[in-house]
């Protein structure tokens, strides 16, 4: 490295999924904020062109509650509907054919869990659900897998590792916390 900082402006690099291009690789929630007023804020301040939406927690369809879509503007975010919250694949599948029914999104990220607790994916539902999905036309997002990938692996512990992690103490990687 030559010591000089390299920046790139927005814009400069697009990157496209599913046939939709976008300029921001950064995808914003809806989860974890004080309200959906908020949450508008936070993705337009973050340039944000993606928001994922929590199936299970956003009202999309009751007209008495504040409804995400009178704040996060669907002509301006790509909705992003995930299964945040399910343990199964055919719960999985069951939540985002609601979602295209609700709002006609074929994009959307899948996650099955496999405990409530440590929320590791479960690898093996992830999957059969994904066959499933695609199957029926939908653009697919997954999360990642871990080294935990089977419903009952999460009980077993992970292999030892000469350096411990996280490290013990922040100081071990030359950190202060001062």
């Amino acid at each position: 490295m030559d010591g000089s900082v390299h920046t790139q402006d927005v814009g400069e690099d697009p990157w496209t999924v599913a046939g939709r291009t976008f300029t921001s690789r950064l995808i914003v929630g809806t989860g974890k904020y004080k309200d959906y007023a908020q949450n508008a804020a936070a993705a337009e301040a973050a340039g944000a062109e993606i928001v994922t939406v929590a199936l299970r927690r956003v009202n999309l369809s009751d007209p008495s509650q504040p409804m995400l879509v009178d704040y996060v503007k669907p002509d301006r975010f790509t909705f992003l509907p995930n299964t945040a919250g399910c343990f199964t694949g055919e719960e999985a599948v069951r939540t985002l054919r609601l979602a295209r029914e609700a709002g006609g999104w074929d994009l959307v990220k899948l996650e099955v869990l496999s405990d409530p607790n440590l929320l590791y994916p479960d690898m093996e539902e992830t999957l059969r659900a994904l066959k499933m999905l695609i199957s029926e036309g939908f653009q697919v997002m997954s999360t990642a897998p871990t080294i935990r990938s089977s419903r009952a692996s999460w009980r077993t512990p992970a292999p030892r590792r000469s350096c411990p992690w996280p490290p013990r103490s922040a100081r071990a990687w030359g950190y202060s916390t001062r």
